[in-house]
């Protein structure tokens, strides 16, 4: 037992020891981190005084929110319609849908700058900016939300939708007010892995975005590649802080909803 505590310790020193310096460092007076120059805000005010990373984080934020909404009402209907087919079928169809989540970040951000020039040349107009950028997020973050929403299917009685069209429900109707509530745990979970993965996204986005169109993962990247920002360590411990905070009201909500079915 003492074995596995020491194991599961170490694991998490490994995970959380350098967000740990990176937050310390986040306060550091001193520009170069190697040495503690005193306690000091100075690098998020500097950060929030900075216009490019306003408009990366407001880009981000904006990307993230329309990607995982499109991508949760697609990825929902997609699962639905697998559900309902064949066995054989369904199985080639997932594997299918499965497949971006297998498939190195780099072969589908080329994949689709290759799409997108394509489709450019024989329109003969169009650029590489948000639009890319949005649909890009999109395609990636599809595959995810049915691979979260479709599992819900198999704790769920399969003859409510049946039992709402025998009490007069039309097809519609029957869909939102029985299949859709029993499927809200998943996309709940859809959309917030769809809007992470968009956040954290850095790949795709290089090679999806054009000229004047950032996300914080872009930014971060240029400035690290001047050399090590201590404004980089305030913006990484606000993304982490909004993630656990994030995370905690997630937690609460399950907790309190498992004690009200309970009671």
């Amino acid at each position: 037992m003492k074995l596995k505590k020491f194991y599961l310790s170490l694991i998490l020193f490994f995970l959380y020891a350098p967000i740990c310096v990176l937050i310390i460092y986040s306060f550091n007076a001193n520009r170069i981190g190697n040495t503690w120059g005193g306690f000091t805000f100075h690098w998020y005010t500097q950060l929030i005084g900075d216009r490019n990373i306003m408009r990366a984080l407001q880009n981000t934020i904006s990307i993230g929110l329309i990607s995982a909404g499109i991508s949760t009402i697609i990825g929902t209907l997609a699962a639905v319609s697998i559900n309902n087919m064949k066995k054989n079928t369904r199985k080639i169809i997932l594997s299918v849908s499965s497949l971006p989540v297998a498939t190195p970040d780099i072969v589908i951000g080329v994949s689709l700058m290759v799409l997108y020039v394509s489709f450019f040349r024989l329109t003969g107009g169009g650029r590489f900016g948000f639009g890319t950028l949005l649909l890009s997020h999109i395609a990636f973050s599809v595959p995810y939300v049915i691979l979260t929403v479709l599992p819900r299917f198999k704790h769920m009685n399969g003859y409510i939708y049946e039992a709402a069209l025998d009490l007069g429900a039309n097809p519609v109707q029957a869909f939102i007010k029985a299949v859709v509530p029993q499927l809200i745990p998943g996309i709940v979970t859809g959309f917030l892995l769809a809007f992470t993965m968009s956040i954290d996204d850095f790949i795709v986005s290089f090679f999806t975005t054009g000229g004047g169109v950032s996300n914080l993962s872009l930014i971060i990247f240029s400035m690290a590649r001047r050399g090590v920002n201590p404004t980089i360590n305030a913006l990484s411990t606000i993304m982490f802080i909004a993630v656990m905070l994030l995370l905690f009201i997630i937690n609460l909500r399950d907790t309190r909803k498992i004690k009200g079915d309970l009671t």
